[in-house]
């Protein structure tokens, strides 16, 4: 087997399992969670010195290996080294597609990740003891200005009678996008006010190939 893919869904390592599940690959999974150490073992710190996953391997030929790490770039790089650019698929089929999904991916994680973690963590995720109301508040406030970026590219998208970021069809571009900005779906009046990345984001994570991920846990 080729590829092998660090990490569980319930983390950043989703965006490379998404990705891996949605052309319909073959490949490993080691479901290795970031807690407790397992990520600081040697053999895996001689992946990724950092200590963190995903990690992707890809054993390309006898004796050739690539090492991929970080979660965005793991995606790219599955969709467009296992990917076929034939218009159907997440792969990008053009430079103008592949320059979407690069600056989008990178747009995702400088403007808006931190945030959207925020609101994700003190609106849903930790115990209601521990939120802090008024961080997440503060993060919304701060999301409002990327996120109305997003709603109008869409609204251009949709003039032009594509329905996600990159294209007519679902891309790479979307799953990076998505897999961030669906952190920030608890903030209720901050989606209610960008109707059209809502529905967008919505319709990324209902495909079945982010549900069985997150569903099956690979």
């Amino acid at each position: 087997m080729s590829l092998t893919i660090y990490g569980i869904p319930a983390s950043r390592a989703v965006r490379p399992l998404w990705a891996a599940t949605e052309l319909g690959l073959t490949f490993e999974h080691v479901n290795l969670p970031y807690q407790g150490g397992a990520t600081r073992s040697p053999d895996f710190l001689a992946l990724n010195a950092n200590g963190h996953i995903p990690v992707v391997v890809d054993r390309r030929a006898p004796g050739k290996k690539v090492v991929v790490w970080e979660s965005m770039a793991c995606a790219l790089y599955i969709a467009r080294h296992h990917g076929q650019p034939d218009g159907r698929s997440i792969t990008p089929v053009d430079a103008g597609e592949d320059a979407d999904a690069l600056r989008w991916s990178f747009w995702a994680v400088t403007e808006t990740e931190s945030d959207a973690l925020t609101v994700l963590m003190h609106r849903m995720v930790m115990p209601a003891e521990r939120r802090k109301p008024e961080l997440a508040e503060a993060a919304e406030r701060r999301l409002a200005a990327p996120l109305r970026v997003i709603e109008q590219h869409l609204s251009r998208q949709r003039e032009q009678g594509h329905s996600h970021l990159a294209a007519a069809r679902f891309t790479v571009a979307d799953l990076c996008v998505a897999s961030v900005l669906n952190w920030a779906r608890p903030a209720r009046e901050l989606m209610a006010a960008h109707p059209l990345t809502h529905d967008w984001i919505v319709r990324c994570i209902e495909r079945p190939a982010h549900v069985a991920v997150k569903a099956r846990g690979i």
